[in-house]
């Protein structure tokens, strides 16, 4: 999946000043005059601390800047490429802290305006270079940017390398909706074996929702996994309330689309009494793959199948589909004999492919199956309750 790389204007943070006469005689804000009280002292300038400062130091930490004698009303934060860390004064006016942390191998510029009581105006440069990363982790995200997705799709983050720092990534992730839908991170283990973190809503989307994910990761120590040296964003909307309900007990499968029945399909799922067995529970429809080769082994069954097969819809990393199956023809709506898909005639297969979008529901019950879809089994998140989902975010 490409990335999104995100850029934030250099905007000064400005502060009124408490007052304003005379511009400043340009002496160094650190340079301080012995004796108190005269008119010399009166006019020096406000002394200012920059931290960090240096060559190589550490990233993952907030610029700070203070000032005595005076106070700040202007900061500006720039990387070499001109992109600023917005930040925040203090309500005296006299210290101001970076909204974000600092990047690993970045040089920084800081410039600093400041005017003490009497008007006395100065300008200060301090500048700081961290060291860089020995580990960088990156992030494969899902959906993808402007998608329009079904009503069960979860925004998804898997991660390059190990996260230990699960708290401070979850603090950098942002998700907003036109509607303030109620929702939750979940962190899990991907299929892959990765780590990975699914925000999810507490009930399927209401269609129309548009969302964002913003995931400030930018200067963040994942911990053993290395440091994030980009952001990531993504914006998305929910179509229409379409549900697959699949009933491997009746073999049939039907389209519900805002609660009403569409077409009811005869199907045949995985073979009942072992490995070919499909899975039960909420799986969400993760692609729509066309034509592509199924090969058995791929999955753990031997060599039981190498084919061609039409309009396959993923439905879980472990390999189950729902997709054209002519060869089991006889099958539909009689007996479960696949290898653990949900397989059905070209002509269905056909219309159904046409009908369906990435981020459908498909709820499927049978007596049958193997076991419940896992969260990390593609978008199995839907098999946890609200409750214990909400107890796999590290910072409930």
């Amino acid at each position: 999946m490409g990335h999104i790389r995100v850029r934030i204007a250099a905007v000064a943070v400005l502060l009124a000043p408490l007052a304003a006469c005379s511009s400043g005689s340009g002496t160094p804000a650190t340079h301080a005059e012995a004796g108190g009280g005269s008119a010399a002292a009166e006019d020096r300038p406000a002394t200012v601390t920059v931290t960090p400062k240096g060559k190589g130091v550490r990233a993952g930490e907030p610029v700070k800047v203070t000032a005595a004698g005076g106070t700040l009303t202007s900061v500006t934060l720039t990387d070499a490429e001109g992109r600023s860390l917005g930040g925040r004064p203090a309500a005296d006016g006299t210290t101001w802290s970076s909204a974000r942390k600092a990047s690993p191998g970045t040089s920084y510029t800081v410039t600093v305006e400041t005017t003490t009581k009497n008007g006395t105006k100065n300008t200060v440069t301090s500048a700081f270079t961290t060291a860089e990363a020995d580990k960088v982790n990156k992030v494969d995200w899902r959906p993808g940017a402007n998608k329009v997705v079904g009503i069960a799709q979860p925004v998804s983050l898997v991660f390059d390398h190990p996260v230990t720092d699960k708290a401070a990534v979850e603090r950098q992730l942002k998700i907003t909706t036109s509607d303030a839908t109620e929702g939750s991170w979940g962190w899990m283990e991907d299929y892959s074996g990765r780590d990975r973190i699914d925000w999810r809503p507490k009930e399927y989307w209401k269609p129309g929702t548009k969302v964002t994910l913003r995931a400030e990761l930018n200067g963040t120590d994942s911990g053993d996994g290395g440091w994030f040296v980009r952001d990531y964003a993504t914006t998305f909307t929910i179509g229409a309330s379409q549900v697959v309900k699949v009933d491997l007990d009746r073999k049939q499968l039907t389209l519900e689309r805002d609660g009403k029945a569409v077409r009811t399909i005869p199907v045949s799922g995985g073979t009942p009494g072992g490995d070919k067995r499909s899975w039960r529970g909420t799986a969400v429809l993760m692609a729509k793959e066309g034509t592509i080769n199924m090969n058995s082994e791929t999955v753990g069954l031997g060599d039981a199948y190498d084919k061609m097969v039409d309009h396959s819809m993923r439905l879980t990393w472990s390999g189950m589909y729902a997709h054209a199956a002519p060869w089991n023809d006889k099958w539909f709506g009689r007996a479960n004999m696949s290898s653990g898909c949900i397989g059905m005639s070209d002509a269905n297969a056909a219309w159904f492919y046409d009908q369906v979008r990435p981020g459908d529901p498909f709820e499927i019950k049978g007596k049958d199956t193997k076991g419940t879809v896992a969260p990390g089994n593609g978008f199995g998140d839907w098999n946890v309750s609200w409750a214990d989902w909400q107890a796999k975010s590290v910072l409930r």
